[in-house]
């Protein structure tokens, strides 16, 4: 028997260069081989490594042509055109047809992408008489949407490990498919969801099964890199999340020495970067800082670097975890604050502690990490001046500013304040879309926060020897370093002098019609100074934060 497993293209706007790997398709085929070896598994990604395609913006993004109008040549660009990344859809089928697989499963991770799910399973009916089986965290949130779809024959709820090796070994011998957890499937015209159940433990998955994947095929800095998981589930409830969706109530640690070995094994095979990807990577503290004792053990004087992309949580991290993280070799950080205010963070049931996050940036910094701190523009219960106070906090930090655009993920908890998530507002969970307005922000005040961090991280990625310099010394600094921060310092002179905020096009300078010059002054008129990532400040003086005529 051969099993086909397939992550599927993506259409956007923009797409990560790097967080692609499908570590959750490489789980399944290790399970597959270690409790059904006579099974063949094969994994084909065709999102990263292929080029990618412009096409039309879907009707249901028409009102994004204001916002995303040109092709900027600036820093503080946003979007412009919209991709197809990954391969075509032909193409997929006409593959799929010569590996003549027994069953294909597709991945469907992200809600707003499951249409490419969908386009994928429609092509390859079209070619190839085989059942279709899609599992991801979209399939966790919507079952019946999937599921109810012609070319879908079955599904998969919440972690796959274990409900896959069941189904194949019930789906093989015909045995009944209600006895299988976690699986949907069509029974006399009727979408049969069945119960769900535990998955195997942590610690029992095997090491995810590389196999098919080149050294080359994923690269940090050039270097091949790969994901690690440590965890499965976050121990909190924030509101805007749908991680308990696919892992359950239970966050569940792997042990220390499991995930050293598979490092080992990881760093036998040629990988030198290894990227983090829990949900939540440092809750148990006491866990993380034996893993990094013996890393320093193991891997000091090597050629091996580590990352959180996903982000950490500050809350709990301390000074002694960040120093034995650095001497690890972890080098970047990204901070997950989401918002500095108390009672937004209270009502979304999102823990913080300011004290906390303060001594956190201030130990990162000391100890040479590059940190990014992320702020969720445009959350259901928070205002514009509240999204601004974040802003500023992080501008006179040493971090530079990640702005993620919310986005209503299906069946999360904060949804429940608007009408459920249809198809189309299902398609539109996704950070370009800026679909969610409320009676406290328009689409306009996050477009103009968003393009506001892009501004102030311009200004704090300058390298100067001097702790203290002049915006104005900023920018004949800036002028000299390239066409692009030439342009951007060109642009940021004229809107201080009172013109509009404009992009760079091919045709000239243009206004950018839906950029509210009021909401950034409302965020720079408060602003004395800017402190870049290395930790020196850029003056902000009377008259530059005022602009003319603002």
């Amino acid at each position: 028997m051969k099993l086909l497993l397939l992550q599927p293209p993506i259409q956007d706007f923009y797409d990560t260069d790097i967080r692609l790997q499908p570590i959750g398709l490489a789980y399944l085929k290790a399970i597959v081989h270690q409790h059904l070896p006579g099974v063949q598994v094969v994994i084909k990604d065709y999102h990263h490594g292929w080029r990618r395609q412009t096409i039309k913006v879907p009707k249901e993004l028409g009102y994004l042509r204001d916002y995303y109008a040109y092709r900027d040549e600036s820093p503080f660009s946003t979007f412009h055109q919209y991709f197809h990344f990954g391969a075509d859809f032909e193409t997929i089928a006409q593959e799929a047809l010569e590996e003549k697989p027994d069953l294909i499963g597709i991945s469907s991770l992200f809600s707003p992408y499951y249409r490419e799910v969908l386009r994928c399973a429609d092509e390859i009916k079209c070619k190839l008489a085989v059942p279709i089986l899609v599992s991801g965290s979209h399939v966790s949130a919507r079952p019946e949407m999937m599921l109810e779809h012609p070319s879908i024959d079955f599904v998969i709820r919440g972690e796959g490990e274990r409900p896959l090796v069941e189904f194949l070994k019930v789906w093989q011998s015909s045995k009944d498919l209600r006895k299988v957890p976690n699986l949907g499937f069509k029974e006399n015209g009727n979408l049969i969801l069945n119960p769900l159940e535990e998955n195997f433990p942590v610690d029992e998955l095997p090491v995810p099964d590389f196999s098919d994947f080149s050294r080359e095929d994923y690269l940090f800095e050039k270097k091949p890199l790969a994901f690690i998981v440590t965890s499965r589930g976050c121990p909190h409830r924030c509101q805007f999340c749908s991680v308990h969706q696919t892992f359950g109530e239970h966050y569940r640690k792997r042990s220390a020495q499991k995930v050293l070995e598979e490092i080992k094994q990881r760093y036998s095979e040629g990988f030198r970067v290894f990227d983090f990807e829990d949900d939540n990577l440092t809750f148990y503290q006491d866990e993380m800082k034996t893993l990094c004792r013996n890393l320093i053990q193991e891997f000091s004087g090597k050629d091996i670097q580590f990352l959180a992309m996903n982000g950490i949580s500050y809350l709990s991290s301390d000074h002694e975890l960040l120093e034995l993280m650095k001497q690890a070799g972890f080098t970047h950080l990204n901070i997950a604050l989401a918002s500095s205010n108390p009672q937004v963070c209270a009502e979304m049931k999102r823990p913080h502690d300011s004290t906390q996050y303060l001594e956190v940036v201030h130990s990162a910094f000391s100890l040479g990490f590059k940190t990014v701190s992320y702020q969720i523009l445009g959350l259901p219960n928070e205002k514009v001046d509240s999204m601004i106070k974040t802003l500023i906090l992080n501008t006179k930090l040493p971090v530079l500013l990640g702005a993620s655009l919310f986005y209503l993920t299906p069946d999360a908890a904060a949804p429940r304040e608007f009408p459920e998530a249809e198809a189309e507002m299902i398609f539109k969970s996704r950070l370009t879309a800026m679909a969610i307005e409320t009676e406290h922000f328009k689409r306009e005040d996050i477009y103009t926060l968003f393009i506001t961090s892009r501004i102030i991280n311009f200004l704090k990625g300058l390298s100067f020897s001097e702790n203290e310099i002049l915006l104005s010394e900023a920018f004949a600094f800036a002028r000299k370093q390239d066409k692009r921060s030439e342009i951007g310092v060109s642009i940021l002179e004229r809107f201080l002098r009172g013109e509009s905020f404009q992009a760079c096009t091919d045709k000239g300078y243009k206004t950018l019609s839906r950029f509210k010059s009021e909401v950034f002054f409302q965020a720079w008129k408060q602003l004395d100074f800017v402190t870049t990532q290395e930790g020196k400040k850029i003056l902000l003086l009377g008259a530059e934060r005022v602009g003319h005529n603002k």
